[in-house]
């Protein structure tokens, strides 16, 4: 019989566990030993603010970045055919959004191995349901491109796509961009699209607003190293 695989998520920042993960989660991830994670260190952390009466030492880990190579990936669901429960740690909120977890899952779901996926916070969603904004039809776009003329051509492309198919836009930044690429959406959007700013969401300075662009202009927030979420809808 094979293992199943697990997927945890983990907090957004630092916030007290008990308002965001179930206690079924800390239950669970007392009785795995195998996590697949980004880092150990920070993976380690969290699994003993989950449970301080965890043995870290007895645990085995799988690093997956991008650094990890497709037979790496293959040792990693090793374990699970010899009949192991193998818990997926994303490094920030949900296992497989936004993250590299997505392949060890595709290859767990090949292997006809059973994946559960586990209640906890998601940034994509969390903001998506404060915005006000379209949440029958949305598409996630990850990264905007960090090349100027190719930003400002993608900016363009998904304005269009919310008022020919009434779509809502989502997307995110590298901390340290999003001033420059908040700047870049009320240069290049029109003055009636909407945005919706979301950041250190679930943390105690989260902040969530939607405006038009003109009414955004000459009021910004600071979100410079702040993880941030931005939403376009019209």
């Amino acid at each position: 019989m094979t293992g199943k695989l697990y997927l945890f998520p983990t907090q957004l920042g630092d916030t007290d566990f008990i308002k965001i993960l179930p206690v079924y989660n800390n239950t669970l991830l007392s009785t795995i030993n195998h996590f697949i994670v980004e880092d150990v260190r920070t993976a380690r952390r969290f699994l003993k603010k989950c449970d301080p009466t965890i043995n870290i030492d007895e645990l085995i880990f799988f690093v997956l970045n991008k650094h990890t190579s497709p037979v790496d990936l293959q040792s990693f669901i090793q374990p699970l055919k010899q009949g192991n429960d193998v818990g997926l740690l994303s490094e920030a909120g949900c296992p497989a959004i936004a993250d590299p977890g997505a392949d060890v899952v595709a290859l767990a779901q090949s292997a006809n191995i059973q994946v559960i996926p586990l209640v906890g916070p998601s940034s994509i969603l969390l903001a998506l349901m404060a915005s006000g904004f379209n949440g029958q039809s949305f598409a996630f776009n990850g990264y905007l491109p960090i090349q100027e003329n190719e930003k400002v051509k993608m900016l363009k492309m998904l304005e269009k796509r919310i008022y020919a198919e009434s779509q809502t836009q989502i997307f995110i930044e590298t901390p340290y961009r999003n001033m420059k690429t908040l700047a870049d959406i009320l240069f290049v959007c029109q003055p009636e699209t909407k945005l919706c700013v979301a950041a250190d969401i679930t943390l105690s300075t989260e902040y969530i607003k939607t405006k038009s662009i003109q009414n955004w202009k000459g009021n910004l927030p600071d979100l410079n190293k702040r993880p941030s979420i931005f939403i376009l809808y019209k």
